[in-house]
Parts: C-alpha cells; sequence; structure tokens
C-alpha cells in the first residue's frame, strides 16, 4: 500500500518524510515548496503514518475506476482528509471483489471513517462492502442520491461507477456525498433497525 501526501500533510515548516515510492500529489509539493519545507525520503518504519481515523478515508478502484480514482483525489484534499488509498496504482486488471474487500475491512475495524471505492459500474464494489458488519455501502450515480444516503443511512461507504459518471459528476457526488451529515431523527431508528437485522442474521440459517 502506497503512502500518499496530500496538502492536509505538509507541516508548516522543516521537513516531510516520506516512504519510498510514496505518491505526492502535484499541490502537496507546491504548497511544501511555498513553505519551504524539504521533502525527505527516508524508510518506510521510520514514519508515523497515523491519522485520526475521522479524518481517514479509505480509497480503491479496479482498473475500471483507476482513472476516476485519481480524478477524485484533490476532493479530499480540500476537504483536509488524510487518503489511504489501497489501489490499484495502474490500470492492470484487477478484481472488484478483492479491492471492496480491503475498502470496506478498513472501514469495519475503525481504521477510517468512510470510504470510496470507483469500479466500472460500481455495483459490484457495493455488493461486496455490505457483507462486512457495520458497513453501509451506496451506489451513488448524482448528487440527491448521495444526499439521501448520507441525511437517511447515514453511508460510510460510496461507490462510484468509473464507467457511468464523467469526471465532473463524480466530483459533484464526491462533494455532497462529504459533506452532507447524517439526518438523525427518525432516521436514527431505522438506521438502528438495519444494525438489528445485521446482528440477527449472524447466527441465520436458511430453513430447510
Amino acid at each position: 500500500m502506497k503512502q500518499v501526501i496530500t496538502q492536509a500533510d505538509v507541516p508548516i515548516s522543516g521537513e516531510l518524510k516520506v516512504a519510498p515510492g510514496a505518491i505526492i500529489t502535484p499541490s502537496a509539493r507546491d504548497l511544501a515548496k511555498d513553505r519551504g519545507v524539504q521533502i525527505v525520503e527516508v524508510p518506510a518504519d521510520q514514519i508515523n503514518t497515523t491519522a485520526a481515523p475521522e479524518k481517514t478515508v479509505a480509497l480503491g478502484s479496479d482498473h475500471g475506476g483507476f482513472a476516476l480514482k485519481e480524478k477524485l483525489k484533490p476532493v479530499f484534499e480540500e476537504h483536509g482528509l488524510h487518503v489511504t488509498d489501497i489501489g490499484v496504482h495502474e490500470e492492470k486488471p484487477a478484481d472488484y471483489p478483492d479491492i471492496a474487500r480491503q475498502v470496506a475491512e478498513l472501514v469495519a475495524r475503525g481504521d477510517a471513517a468512510r470510504g470510496v471505492i470507483v469500479d466500472g459500474a460500481g455495483i459490484g464494489s457495493c455488493i461486496v462492502a455490505n457483507k462486512f458488519p457495520g458497513v453501509r455501502a451506496a451506489l451513488c450515480y448524482d448528487k440527491a442520491s448521495a444526499r439521501n444516503s448520507r441525511e437517511h443511512n447515514d453511508s460510510n461507504i460510496l461507490t462510484l461507477g468509473g464507467k457511468l459518471l464523467t469526471g465532473t459528476q463524480a466530483e459533484d457526488v464526491l462533494r455532497v456525498w462529504l459533506t452532507t451529515p447524517f439526518g438523525g431523527g427518525r432516521h436514527a431508528a431505522r438506521v438502528q433497525k438495519i444494525a438489528e437485522i445485521e446482528k440477527a442474521l449472524r447466527n441465520w440459517t436458511p430453513r430447510s
């Protein structure tokens, strides 16, 4: 898993230690230059990459969503979020269940408050992610669906179709999803019912 450096990681002064092969966004490089911060490559075990889970977003894509994943990274930077990019890091064939699983595991464990997964249509990754306890993944295709998934369902993973949305459309969806709070109230009771169903199904077996 490659370290991803965004503007949020650049200190006010001094130096910024990065792991070998780290991905540094252009805006992070520019900010480091403006602040006189020296970027120093050091062994990975000498870097404290811990970010607060509530400020961390797990990000992943298969080959069909790679281009869009890369295009979306500045949006996270705008909101001061730390991105854990689990891949892919090139347009090389990959299976979406493997990527979705890694993102969902980070969210389910609490290592990331939210996750974003991009595959060709966004459907398969949504199905995979929702297999994990505590995950409420939503496939969103416009600003209205993104807003609803947050206000009504408290979704914590967003899936997008890299072949179905333009870059601008996906950015709009992501911005709404990141900034819309959970509505609570009557919606909280319904989300609680989802959790109760999930708990009950842990010991569920189909009737013979």
